[in-house]
């Protein structure tokens, strides 16, 4: 299968689960707010969670995946399902050691999350509680991202692309029930809740197993033992993770900074799931996708390949993501407004919200970039340089949240995060470039320029609309507001088109028949 038709598949699937994840947050927003517990539940939700992005959105697997593919190659199938099952021992050994110490000391745990918590008892003690409960998620995440590597490896995307559309199925019908049966006591709507993120769990990872058992791929049942596989595993795995999950760990550390004002961890995580569409649809999908590719490429020697993919997937990545950041940055108010105001999301909100979400949208480009030249080092077993870079920018992010809080609050969170975000991803791609690893193909890098020329236009057209269609935005029914919103889309992605197949930043129509033609050929 080509790198766009996975790409597709990849992308379309989490395009479908960030959609269902807005439904989600919908019915989250009307049931409870910006409250205590809304707090309560990004806190203890944010720990499984930021395993969740670390392992099943790419860094497991920059680890994994390579060594993985390396065994299938050299000791074929047999070799494989041995590998497969002494990882996945250890895995599940340690996972359930984690998850037992995390039960114990939980309450220094959420401490160190939100330390700002301490001065509500009552909302630290659900906080507490609610983190017992979904801990385990943690679990069935960091399971699905092993077998999703393996499927991987195989070129099955689909399973492990679609899986988390069920957790956001399986919450939207837990909070659906929350809102029809006036739920209100506040430990009945936690627990409810964090069992529904739990459930949710257990059902993805039933959706992979399957997959696996469909491929006819058997992990043999092994004692957990300190292996050469699980030792050269660890090595690439936790500096893999931490350079991997950079922008996951800038989210938690703001997350710790902004739990010293009451309703900010609720107005970022609003802010951070609007962002993470894009995000999600392109960066996570390419990351997933490209480590595959680039390691078969360099496995097999085709060095000329290797740099056209690298320069393929910068290109496409920049022509999906820099017209999204653009129109974030221009109309964050009316986006928020149409999607999330109602219920318990009040004005003040949505404004705390919309000003946070404008200051990730500067940042959208670097996330992205972090997930197109990662896997240039990742490909090569090399885990320890993007982490060293990812320290850097952690330290930049804390220091700058710490500078910018009082002045900005929340929103100072999230430029830190922002600028951290752009010194990470420059320091990838020098380093990569020196080392003879990126080849910049400069007739890419001028299209780069256009299509910025092309999202600029398209951001003035988008204000524009937006002036004009202010009375449809901000009244009326839902369903005259989000066709508003329609609208405001549709003149963006028309004036985008537009712009950048006349000025030649991208062959728009020449891409869409050719992702026609091998849909059909497949």
């Amino acid at each position: 299968m080509s790198l766009l038709k996975n790409f597709a598949t990849v992308g379309g699937a989490t395009l479908a689960s960030r959609v269902l994840g807005f439904v989600r947050d919908l019915l989250l927003a009307a049931a409870v707010g910006v409250g205590p517990v809304a707090d309560a539940f990004v806190v203890a939700f944010r720990l499984p969670n930021l395993f969740r992005r670390l392992f099943a959105e790419g860094a497991f697997n920059s680890a994994f995946v390579p060594l993985f593919g390396r065994t299938v190659e050299e000791q074929g199938d047999e070799g494989a399902r041995k590998f497969a099952g002494e990882i996945g021992a250890a895995l599940l050994f340690c996972l359930l050691i984690l998850t037992a110490l995390a039960q114990i000391f939980m309450p220094f745990v959420v401490w160190a999350l939100a330390p700002g918590f301490v001065a509500d008892p009552e909302k630290f003690d659900l906080t507490v509680l609610m983190a017992r409960i979904a801990f385990p998620y943690l679990i069935f995440m960091s399971m699905l991202a092993f077998i999703g590597g393996i499927l991987n490896t195989y070129q099955r995307f689909a399973a492990a692309a679609f899986a988390p559309v069920m957790l956001n199925v399986v919450m939207s019908c837990v909070l659906g029930g929350v809102l029809l049966l006036g739920v209100e006591d506040n430990m009945t709507l936690g627990i409810v809740l964090t069992l529904g993120v739990t459930f949710g769990g257990i059902v993805q990872l039933s959706v992979v197993l399957i997959d696996l058992k469909r491929l006819g791929f058997s992990i043999p049942l092994f004692r957990p033992c300190y292996t050469k596989s699980a030792k050269r595993l660890l090595a690439l795995g936790i500096p893999g993770v931490i350079a991997g999950g950079v922008t996951q760990i800038n989210v938690a550390v703001g997350q710790i900074i902004a739990s010293l004002q009451d309703g900010a961890n609720s107005l970022l995580y609003y802010a951070d799931r609007l962002y993470q569409l894009p995000l999600g649809v392109i960066g996570i999908a390419i990351g997933v996708v490209l480590l595959p590719s680039l390691t078969r490429l360099l496995r097999s020697g085709q060095e000329t390949e290797y740099q056209r993919s690298l320069n393929n997937a910068l290109e496409f990545s920049l022509v999906l993501t820099l017209p999204a950041a653009v129109a974030l940055a221009v109309v964050p108010h009316e986006i928020v407004s149409v999607l999330f105001e109602r219920g318990k999301f009040d004005q003040l909100a949505v404004e705390g919200t919309a000003a946070a979400l404008a200051a990730f949208a500067f940042g959208l480009p670097a996330f992205v970039l972090n997930k197109v030249f990662s896997p240039g080092y990742f490909a090569r077993e090399d885990t320890k340089t993007p982490m060293k870079f990812a320290a850097v920018g952690m330290i930049l992010n804390v220091a700058l949240s710490i500078v910018l809080f009082p002045f900005f609050h929340h929103v100072g969170i999230a430029m830190a995060t922002t600028i951290a975000g752009w010194i990470n991803t420059a320091l990838l791609v020098v380093v990569l470039w020196r080392r003879g690893h990126f080849a910049p193909d400069f007739k890419v890098l001028r299209k780069i320029v256009l299509i910025l020329v092309a999202s600029l236009v398209m951001g003035g057209a988008v204000h524009l609309a937006s002036l004009g269609l202010a009375e449809y935005l901000s009244d009326g029914w839902f369903i005259v507001r989000a066709a508003a919103l329609g609208v405001l889309v549709g003149v963006g992605m028309l004036t985008f088109a537009i712009v950048a197949q006349l000025t030649g930043g991208s062959d728009l129509i020449t891409h869409a028949k050719s992702f026609r033609r091998r849909k059909s050929a497949t």
